[in-house]
């Protein structure tokens, strides 16, 4: 039996993996950078015991423990490398866990857990190569090749968020300028929205949103959906960056599928259909070597699901 945490900036949820491949015994807790390391490695050891028991399952038997984190990850060592958000440096995770929890744990970037639970048991399930972008407050990127997971050296690779699309563009939190999270992210549309908020006093934008504060990733989604111009010009802007960072992306890895993850994806074809509109004419041989892009199925569970794959690849 194995346990799939998925750690986050704001908590941390954990689940088992049933014997029909569905996950049982969901918790969570909160997590906070105020924490150190070994106190919020404590706090995982123990959600992954409640874990087991909401599932029903004696922690004696379950076999390892899988954790996706944020950050740079040394998934061979177990060590968060670096993660911004919480000013973790070299934190040997997988080792702080098992002091506490008694378990083997293993522990994965989490947006390649995310692409590496779709793959076995989401929407890239059909496909040998495929890659999950993962829109959120950045631009995550999991690469599939030959059904094996592609990390790059020592993990710290696919960072597709930060490769610069406009020189001298918008200052990232990396410390670099003009890079595709900027323009790409849910942060980056919300942005937008305001923006034209702000140029409008008009939009429908505002009936949405009702203020400024109130603007999210669905807004200029549904007040273009009633028409708003306004809107819809945030949402052209949008697709054709986010559509041209992956055609690079297709261009230079050429995937089976590119899976859209994220809140963003629950727009669907809504999403999905400009997107195909810009990418498909700008592919190189498209006609000999064609793309699926959907959605990703399994939404916030992608991780929990990859976690519990990664530590069981890991335990063969």
């Amino acid at each position: 039996m194995l346990i799939g945490i998925d750690l986050g900036g704001m908590s941390a949820k954990a689940a088992v993996l049933g014997k029909d491949n569905k996950l049982i015994g969901k918790t969570r807790v909160q997590t906070s950078r105020e924490r150190s390391p070994e106190e919020t490695s404590f706090a995982l050891a123990q959600l992954a015991r409640r874990a087991a028991e909401a599932a029903g399952v004696p922690f004696e038997e379950v076999e390892a423990i899988g954790i996706g984190s944020p950050g740079v990850i040394d998934s061979e060592k177990g060590v968060v490398v670096q993660w911004s958000n919480f000013a973790w440096k070299n934190v040997p995770l997988a080792s702080y866990v098992e002091k506490y929890s008694g378990k083997k744990t293993f522990v994965l970037n989490d947006a390649n857990s995310a692409a590496l639970g779709e793959a076995k048991f989401g929407a890239g399930k059909n496909f040998d190569d495929c890659a999950l972008v993962t829109i959120g407050t950045g631009v995550g990127l999991g690469v599939i090749i030959g059904g094996k997971l592609f990390e790059g050296f020592h993990g710290a690779g696919t960072e597709f968020g930060h490769m610069v699309i406009r020189q001298d563009g918008e200052l990232c939190t990396c410390g670099r300028r003009g890079c595709f999270e900027c323009y790409a992210s849910a942060t980056a549309l919300i942005r937008s929205t305001r923006e034209e908020m702000q140029r409008n006093r008009d939009s429908l934008l505002w009936k949405q949103a009702l203020s400024l504060e109130g603007a999210d990733g669905r807004t200029a989604f549904l007040a273009a959906k009633e028409g708003d111009e306004g809107a819809k010009r945030v949402l052209s802007d949008y697709f054709a960056v986010l559509g041209e960072g992956i055609v690079n992306l297709v261009n230079i890895l050429r995937p089976q599928a590119v899976l859209i993850g994220g809140g963003i994806s629950a727009e669907g074809e809504n999403l999905l259909r400009p997107l195909r509109e810009y990418i498909y004419p700008r592919l190189y041989v498209l006609d000999y070597a064609p793309l699926v892009l959907c959605c990703a199925s399994l939404g916030n569970d992608a991780g929990l699901y990859g976690a519990i794959e990664n530590a069981r690849n890991k335990m063969q």
